[in-house]
């Protein structure tokens, strides 16, 4: 169990309205980070030190996928004055290239063991990866990468077993720019013989920090934060092992900004980059908020009402996916009608009834989500269906009257690090209780 995490299975979160929000909150390194940044010590022997690292179930559940593969993983409180814990990861370079069922169909992130596992040590077998339930992701494209590298695969129902010799660069062009397909083909890439270009590569900051980590470990990656990567491969035995801070999380960052925009008030979002918010936030400046922006995070202030605009997701720099169901909670309560249009997942509306129980007013055509403005939601009991929607629905109760009471929130434990703790700092009124049996 990582330090500070004090998970009871059951446990509720209760929110009564609050607001108006005051005060400070720092954010801590991103899920969608450190979870790749952890795969990625397979790589090369040695020990690792990742800083930053969020106090979350997934970290948990990473920690113990890689150590059933055969890395020691150790997690210890931050020093004073830092954010989050540290990991100390030691690669003795005893790996075992074969992952756990029970264990990888916990977590979506598990697919990132193929590509560093297959690229250093020719094979795996490993689960379908697990994770959030809303809708297909389907990993044909990390797969079709590496068959462009030289690997072979055989799947089934139970998982994933791949072959190769050593992988050998190659020209791989992706119909869509998958976060986890260019991952996967980058860390297979980095110890591939030649060079690998990554057309149509994602580009999203997560992205970008594991390109850090990497090359500060030797590898040699041009095109960072572009559509377009090259890499040339180098032998595993010429990496080391680093020290590397994991880039903050722009998602629990919009989530306390999302907070105040529905409860009023102005905070202070201390470690946010709003370089890697620019397409939401300008969004939310459309809904009337305003931003105080510098290089140590941002100021958010909310207006005594929101106003309705309408949203699609896209591929980073566009607005995110994980972003939507705080923008539709937000706009269940602005000014007017909001369309929210969701163009990568589609599944990812099942959480809509969960805040029609609050009294939201939304209609689901599609892919889209019309969202009619509401001025009051009322408290009631709901369930997190899953990490964001989960957030989201803890943003709605701060909003509504009476008392909201999110079941499920081992969801909301797999990606926030102490969400309770923060807004309660800012002065929102939640608690997390364990109801009797």
């Amino acid at each position: 169990m990582s330090i500070g995490l004090n998970q009871r299975e059951g446990d509720v979160i209760v929110v009564a309205q609050s607001g108006p929000l005051a005060g400070e909150v720092v954010v801590p390194g991103a899920k969608n980070s450190v979870l790749k940044l952890m795969a990625a010590a397979l790589l090369a022997d040695g020990r690792y030190t990742l800083t930053n690292v969020p106090v979350i179930e997934d970290v948990v559940i990473m920690a113990d996928l890689l150590r059933a593969v055969g890395l020691e993983i150790t997690m210890s409180p931050a020093p004073a004055g830092e954010t989050g814990q540290h990991l100390s990861i030691y690669n003795s370079g005893a790996i075992t290239p074969v992952a756990p069922f029970e264990l990888a169909d916990r977590i979506r992130a598990s697919v990132n063991l193929v590509g560093p596992l297959l690229g250093r040590f020719g094979t795996i077998d490993i689960a379908l990866p697990g994770g959030d339930d809303f809708g297909g992701r389907p990993i044909d494209m990390h797969l079709r990468g590496l068959e462009a590298m030289g690997a072979e695969f055989e799947t089934s129902s139970e998982g994933i077993v791949g072959r190769c010799a050593r992988l050998v660069g190659a020209e791989v062009v992706f119909d869509f720019p998958s976060v986890g397909a260019t991952e996967n083909v980058l860390m297979a890439a980095v110890v591939a013989d030649g060079v690998t270009t990554i057309r149509n590569a994602a580009r999203e900051p997560e992205i970008a920090d594991l390109c850090n980590m990497l090359r500060k470990m030797g590898c040699r990656i041009d095109g960072i934060g572009t559509a377009t990567l090259t890499i040339t491969g180098v032998a595993p035995s010429s990496l080391q092992p680093v020290t590397h801070e994991v880039v903050t999380d722009r998602v629990q960052s919009a989530t306390y900004i999302a907070a105040v925009g529905m409860c009023g008030g102005t905070i202070r979002v201390a470690r946010a980059n709003a370089q890697h918010m620019g397409m939401m936030l300008t969004r939310f400046t459309d809904m009337g908020m305003i931003f105080d922006i510098d290089d140590e995070g941002i100021t958010a202030t909310a207006p005594d009402r929101l106003i309705s605009v309408d949203v699609s997701t896209l591929p980073y720099p566009g607005v995110a996916t994980d972003y939507k169901p705080l923008v539709v909670a937000m706009l269940s309560m602005a000014h007017g009608v909001g369309i929210v249009t969701e163009n990568l997942y589609p599944g990812r509306f099942r959480y809509v009834d969960e805040l029609r129980a609050l009294g939201a007013n939304i209609e689901i055509d599609g892919h889209h989500a019309v969202v009619r403005g509401v001025e009051h939601l009322t408290g009631a009991t709901v369930v997190a269906p899953d990490i964001r929607a989960g957030a989201a629905l803890v943003v709605a109760g701060l909003a509504a009257s009476g008392i909201t009471e999110i079941g499920d929130v081992f969801h909301i434990d797999r990606g926030y690090d102490d969400i309770v703790g923060r807004l309660s700092a800012l002065g929102a009124s939640i608690s997390r209780v364990r109801p009797e049996s």
